[in-house]
């Protein structure tokens, strides 16, 4: 899959402000930033943050990308798998109950979540949490979140 861009625009400060609303806490990416733009492309548009992509759109709904997390340390709604599930998160699969080791407590169902490797805590994707943090860690089968992002796939080798 490729990514065709179809055109490049810079946002005005309303608009920055509603996508700044729908990230909630991850918000702070688009903080006092000068070059905001929207790359419109098929199949996801982006948000451009100096030229970085920075948030993706996916259904209507932004996020953060992978590059954003590393540039931005973000700190909050990270859920943490043991090194087991890494080769099956970097394939992009959704993250399994069993494979979780750690949840923030805040997390409720239908929050973006990072999700973070435990020995390194480096990001390796980013989804929608299918449950709160606290049934993650606890549950001992089914899905926990589904994967909108991760480490290799056409968003994170994304170049202009």
């Amino acid at each position: 899959m490729s990514i065709k861009v179809k055109k490049r625009n810079f946002l005005k400060k309303k608009k920055i402000k509603e996508i700044k609303t729908e990230l909630g806490e991850y918000g702070d990416i688009l903080q006092n930033k000068k070059n905001v733009e929207i790359l419109e492309a098929e199949p996801n548009s982006f948000i451009l943050v100096d030229g970085e992509p920075y948030i993706i759109i996916i259904d209507d709904k932004p996020f953060p990308t992978l590059k954003a997390a590393l540039a931005n340390q973000i700190e909050s709604k990270k859920v943490t798998v043991d090194m087991g599930a890494i080769r099956f998160v970097s394939n992009g699969a959704d993250i399994m109950s069993p494979g979780i080791v750690a949840a923030d407590d805040g997390i409720e169902k239908g929050d973006i979540v990072l999700i973070i490797d435990e020995t390194h805590g480096k990001p390796l994707a980013i989804g929608v949490s299918l449950i709160t943090g606290e049934e993650m860690v606890e549950n001992d089968s089914g899905k926990a979140v589904e994967t909108k992002h991760y480490v290799g796939d056409d968003i994170w080798n994304f170049e202009l």
